[in-house]
């Protein structure tokens, strides 16, 4: 009797609601090795990542406590997170 090993499908913790969920759901934020601040769509840029729901409301908590500041080391820009709200309600993720 042979049996399937079950693939393991990684998980991440969305910075602003604390839910633990499958990494393609999220959306992550990068800070470059240059140290700019941006949405990765791909999840694949490089450098440091954190992880949120592709929600505006789990930027906006996110912001508010400062999360991603903490979580990507430097203190992400009022314009940044902005930029990324704005980004988010353009490309219909606002659920």
């Amino acid at each position: 009797m042979e049996q399937k090993k079950k693939k393991k499908i990684p998980e991440r913790q969305c910075l602003g609601c604390n839910q633990h969920k499958p990494k393609r759901e999220l959306l992550r934020v990068v800070r470059t090795p240059e140290g700019e601040v941006l949405l990765d769509f791909t999840g694949k840029k490089n450098g440091r990542g954190a992880y949120i729901c592709r929600d505006v409301m789990c930027l906006r908590k996110a912001r508010k406590s400062k999360r991603l500041d903490r979580s990507l080391g430097c203190e992400v820009p009022e314009a940044v997170y902005d930029a990324m709200e704005d980004e988010l309600i353009e490309n219909g993720e606002a659920n």
